[in-house]
C-alpha cells in the first residue's frame, strides 16, 4: 500500500511538472519573433495583413534611396559619416547608418553610432520647459529675475520684463550670440547670468529676434529652481528613461566611454581629418550639450508627433511649438527650401510654414539644426503628415542646408510609388 502511494506521488509530481514546462515553452514561443514577410507567404498564408508588406515594401525602397543618396554624397567628399532615422506614424521606419566613424578606418557608422546633438538640444529644452509648465511648477511669463535675482539686462525696469518665454525664443534683446564665448570657455551658468549686466539691449523683450546660446541656457537654472532638479536629471527622469533613450546623455565623461561614436571631422587638404572630442557645452546643457544616436531621434520623433501621451500629452506638447516671434528675412538656409513663404521661432524650435502640390497647401515643419565640436545635425517635424526626419553628421557638411527637403522628396516619391502600385493591384 505505501508502495502504492508513493508511485502515485510520483506520478502526480512528474505531471506538474510537464504542465509547468509545457506553459513556460508556449509562453516563450509567443515572444518569439516573427517570421520576415514576404510576397510568398502572404499569397500562402492570406490572412497576414497586406499593410505589413506594405510597410517593408516601402522600408525597403527607402533604404535603397537612402543608400544611394548618401553614397554619392560620400563619393563627392561631403559626408564622412551620417546617423539617419526616419519616423512614420508610430513607427520608426528608418534608423541606420552611412559611411564611416573615423576617416582614417572602415568602422561603419550604424543606428546605435552617438553624435554630438548641438543646438538640436535646444529643443530638448524646450519640450522639458512645456512639461515642466504643465505640471503647473513654471510659467512662460515667469520672470528671469525671480529665480536669478543676480541676473540683469539693461534697466530694473527692462530686467523684469525678461520672462523665461523669451529666452526660450531668443527674444531677451540681446545682442546676436552675447557669451556665447564664456559658455564655450566652461564658465558656470550662474557667473555668465551677471555678466549680462555689461551688455546693452537691442531692443525691448519680445520685440526682436536675436540668436543666443548663453541666454538660452539660463532656462536650465530657472528649471533646477522650479524643480529642485538639474536640467540632466530632469532631461533623463522625464524623457530619456521613459521614452527608452538609453543611449542619449548629458555629460562629457560619458561620451569619452562611449564605443560607438562617430568622431568630429575638420576640413584637410585631401579631405576630412578626424579631430578631438571637445568638452564644450556641457556648462550648458540647453544651448547644445546633448548626445545621441539615430535610433533615440528616431524615438524622440515618435513622442514629438504625440504617439506618447502617457509620457506628455499632445497639447502640452504643442505649447513648445507656439511661433512666438516671426524670423524675418530669406537669407537662411531653411528659408531656402522649396515652397518656403515664412519662419519662426517657438520655444526651442524653428516653425516653418511651406506650401507644395498644385492647390498650394500650406504645411507645417518643426525644425532646428545643430552644430558644435565640427558634428553638423538636422531635424525636422512635419505634423500634418505624421512623419519625422534626423540626419547627425560628423563633419560640417555642405548638404546640411539640403538633407532635409532632399530626404523629405524621397520620402514622398517612395510612398507615392507604393500607393499607386497598391491602387493597382487592387
Amino acid at each position: 500500500m505505501q508502495r502504492y502511494k508513493i508511485l502515485i506521488a510520483s506520478a502526480f509530481v512528474v505531471f506538474t511538472l510537464s504542465v509547468f514546462i509545457s506553459r513556460a515553452f508556449n509562453a516563450e514561443s509567443t515572444k518569439a519573433p516573427k517570421k520576415a514577410v514576404t510576397a510568398s507567404t502572404i499569397e500562402k498564408d492570406p490572412k497576414i495583413d497586406k499593410e505589413v508588406l506594405l510597410y517593408a515594401s516601402r522600408q525597403k525602397k527607402l533604404q535603397a534611396a537612402l543608400n544611394a543618396y548618401f553614397k554619392k554624397a560620400i563619393a563627392n567628399g561631403d559626408v564622412v559619416g551620417a546617423g539617419v532615422s526616419i519616423v512614420t506614424g508610430d513607427s520608426i521606419v528608418i534608423s541606420d547608418g552611412f559611411g564611416t566613424k573615423k576617416s582614417t578606418d572602415n568602422s561603419p557608422v550604424n543606428g546605435e553610432t552617438v553624435f554630438r546633438l548641438g543646438s538640436l538640444s535646444k529643443g530638448f529644452a524646450g519640450m522639458l520647459a512645456a512639461n515642466i509648465k504643465h505640471e503647473g511648477k513654471l510659467n512662460w511669463t515667469d520672470r528671469v529675475s525671480d529665480y536669478l535675482p543676480e541676473f540683469q539686462l539693461g534697466d530694473g525696469s527692462n530686467t523684469k520684463s525678461i520672462t523665461l518665454a523669451n529666452i526660450l525664443s531668443h527674444t531677451s534683446g540681446t545682442p546676436y550670440h552675447s557669451y556665447t564665448n564664456l559658455v564655450e570657455a566652461g564658465l558656470p551658468l550662474k557667473d555668465i547670468a551677471k555678466r549680462f549686466k555689461e551688455v546693452m539691449p537691442i531692443s525691448k523683450p519680445g520685440i526682436m529676434y536675436s540668436y543666443q546660446n548663453a541666454m538660452f541656457a539660463l532656462c536650465g537654472e530657472m528649471m533646477k529652481k522650479a524643480t529642485g532638479k538639474r536640467i540632466n536629471t530632469l532631461l533623463d527622469d522625464r524623457f530619456f528613461k521613459p521614452l527608452e533613450m538609453c543611449t542619449t546623455t548629458t555629460d562629457f565623461e560619458t561620451l569619452t566611454h562611449e564605443a560607438n561614436i562617430a568622431m568630429p571631422h575638420v576640413k584637410a587638404r585631401n579631405g576630412w581629418r578626424a579631430a578631438h572630442l571637445r568638452d564644450n557645452y556641457y556648462n550648458a546643457v540647453a544651448a547644445g550639450g546633448i548626445s545621441s544616436n539615430a535610433h533615440d531621434m528616431g524615438r524622440w520623433m515618435r513622442f514629438l508627433l504625440g504617439h506618447n501621451p502617457d509620457v506628455m500629452d499632445s497639447s502640452a506638447i504643442r505649447e513648445a511649438f507656439n511661433p512666438f516671434i516671426e524670423i524675418s528675412g530669406h537669407r537662411k538656409y531653411y528659408q531656402r527650401w522649396p515652397g518656403h513663404t515664412r519662419s519662426y521661432y517657438g520655444f526651442g524650435w524653428r516653425i516653418h510654414k511651406f506650401t507644395e502640390g498644385q492647390a498650394n497647401v500650406e504645411k507645417t515643419i518643426w525644425h532646428h539644426g545643430g552644430s558644435v565640436n565640427n558634428y553638423r545635425n538636422e531635424i525636422a517635424v512635419y505634423p500634418e503628415s505624421d512623419l519625422g526626419i534626423c540626419v547627425l553628421l560628423n563633419n560640417n557638411s555642405p548638404i546640411a542646408k539640403t538633407v532635409i527637403p532632399d530626404l523629405y522628396e524621397i520620402v514622398k516619391k517612395v510612398y507615392k510609388e507604393e500607393e499607386a502600385t497598391t491602387s493597382k493591384r487592387m
